[in-house]
């Protein structure tokens, strides 16, 4: 496939540039259907895709996708198609823009939002050094409703330089787009627009032109023509519309299912706990409210919303907005529960701060996908939220043992009255709950060597739980202790403890985490502390497990350690 569309896309007829499509849509299902990936999302811009490589000379001109869910057809048409099997995979191609990668990603994406700008500040930095090329900020509707995308666009006339947005409008994010930005866009692809509405693009700068079918070559073609002719003398705006899951019948009918495929599926999850849980709960407390960031399904709550839509916020992908949002809730008199990602709540950092825990409201913040995600890589990996919250004063952090102890902890924040946030990965086991104190960790098992280990989180302890068998093999034991509040920690516990030889095991970076909260406990002791958990780098992509072993949770590692604990006595 690389040297057909590599040789012959410029000159390709219309029936060849179908064509091209049609084994570009084939071999991202094949691929993705092995390797996991967002599918949905790519399989909707395949025509798009192959029309702006035959519009524009990339990588003299520059493309910057926004998020990246929709870039597996740009790395086939670039020059990866002979490794685009190894998609996601440790060693191979991300699944998402990667400037090392290729000189077609010549900008890094992962998050809403944040394409403009991009665009922008390349396009200025060819403008000030005197050189001629176009610049495409490729955008999804959903990110349209990101405030940051606006901020761009406030400044255009400032910066005074010339982009191209093409505007992908589907109608989703990860779930169906919502609030008034999708009303007006829905308008305007209806012809219900009144003129203002077009006019406000106008009013950034922004010639707008649109709606075409982003999936029919015939339409598209001599519409980015134009638009290209018209990028000359100002930014342009070009409304196209696509169908996500194109191709394929599954996909169209569950875009928000299928945007995220996984070949193995999923285990016990997380989500589908913190879904059952809070419906549950919200029927006996009418203050229970549930916040969500365009990812109702992703983080479990459809079943909240379905049970109490009057209690239930979708606010598309403005995670700012839905923690200010959740801390006026609160101040409100409402127990507002804010799920998000680990990684996208990074976004809020100043909201957290600010408006929850400097105002002391009850929000509780229930962080999915915590520690290492794995395929995604850098931009998802949710490796720093217990560094980034641990300074912030008036905030507990909790990190469940088990999905039956993360159901506790929910059920113990209604009643708490304080910021608490509780973060825990995709999947777990049910597994049992004893009584949960703040603050207070909890012992698994008792040891008489002198060597003792504090686990956060299922996956730590399960870790700890393996190595401790092999060790015991050997005939070596050591304490485990579920170390399920990392702010505060129990200090009574650790400075009580006869245990000279200290091990933290944490599903984080090391700088702020878990290791870093015990040693200051210890500081003025003569115990040893040793900390194991990732590195001061971004993790790449790869399986979860893979990655533990790599660069942080190494149990060969570890349980060479504890070999030379023992040996000292």
């Amino acid at each position: 496939m690389e040297d057909l569309v590599r040789g012959e896309l410029k000159e390709a007829s219309l029936s060849q540039l179908k064509e091209i499509c049609e084994r570009l849509r084939g071999e991202i299902f094949r691929t993705v259907s092995v390797r996991g990936g967002h599918l949905a999302s790519n399989l909707g811009v395949v025509e798009l895709t192959v029309a702006l490589y035959r519009t524009f000379n990339f990588p003299t001109d520059k493309i910057v996708f926004d998020v990246g869910h929709q870039c597996y057809a740009h790395k086939l048409l670039s020059g990866r198609a002979q490794k685009f099997s190894t998609l996601r995979s440790r060693g191979g191609i991300s699944g998402f823009p990667k400037r090392s990668e290729s000189p077609f990603d010549c900008y890094e994406t992962g998050h809403a939002g944040t394409a403009v700008s991009a665009a922008l500040g390349i396009a200025k930095a060819r403008d000030l050094q005197g050189e001629s090329f176009d610049v495409i900020a490729l955008v999804g509707d959903g990110s349209f409703n990101n405030g940051l995308i606006y901020e761009a666009l406030n400044s255009l006339k400032i910066l005074s330089t010339r982009v191209l947005i093409v505007l992908n409008d589907n109608g989703m994010s990860i779930s169906p787009t919502v609030g008034g930005t999708h009303e007006v866009l829905s308008e305007i692809k209806g012809g219900r627009a009144p003129s203002e509405d077009i006019a406000l693009f106008e009013r950034y700068g922004l010639r707008y032109m649109g709606v075409y079918n982003g999936n029919d070559l015939e339409e598209l073609l001599p519409a980015l023509e134009e638009a290209k002719e018209a990028l000359r003398a100002q930014s342009v705006l070009l409304h196209v519309t696509t169908r996500k899951g194109q191709g394929y019948a599954f996909c169209e009918r569950e875009p928000e299912r299928t945007h995220g495929f996984s070949p193995n599926g999923a285990g016990t999850e997380y989500s589908a706990a913190l879904g059952e849980e809070l419906t549950a709960m919200a029927g006996e407390d009418p203050r229970i409210v549930a916040v969500t960031a365009a990812m109702t399904d992703a983080l479990g709550l459809r079943p909240f919303f379905q049970a109490f839509p009057e209690r239930a916020f979708d606010v598309g992908i403005c995670e700012e907005h839905a923690c200010v949002l959740s801390a006026a809730l609160a101040a409100g008199g409402m127990r507002p529960y804010y799920a998000i990602y680990s990684t996208f709540l990074q976004r809020a950092y100043d909201e957290i701060i600010h408006d929850i825990c400097g105002q002391g409201l009850p929000v509780t913040l229930c962080i999915d996908r915590a520690g290492v995600t794995g395929a995604d890589g850098e931009t998802h990996q949710g490796v720093f939220d217990l560094s980034y919250l641990a300074p912030i004063p008036n905030l507990t952090i909790a990190v469940p043992k088990n999905i039956a102890e993360f159901r506790a902890m929910l059920r113990m924040s209604a009643s708490y009255g304080k910021p608490l946030a509780i973060r825990y990965p995709r999947e777990g086991k049910e597994g049992a709950s004893n009584a949960i104190e703040i603050g207070k960790f909890e012992i698994l098992h008792s040891s008489t060597s002198d060597i003792i280990v504090y686990a956060a989180g299922e996956r730590c302890i399960a870790l700890a739980k393996r190595i401790l068998a092999l060790a015991q093999k050997e005939g070596m034991d050591f304490t485990v202790v579920n170390a399920r509040f990392v702010k505060p920690v129990d200090s009574q516990m650790i400075l009580s403890r006869r245990e000279k030889q200290v091990i933290t095991l944490e599903d984080n970076v090391l700088t702020g985490g878990l290791g870093d909260a015990i040693a200051r406990v210890l500081r003025g002791t003569e115990k040893n502390l040793r900390a194991f958990g990732y590195p001061d780098i971004f993790i790449p992509h790869g399986s979860a497990a893979e990655l533990a072993e790599e660069f942080g949770l190494n149990s060969e590692e570890i349980l060479r350690y504890i070999r030379e604990c023992h040996a000292r006595g």
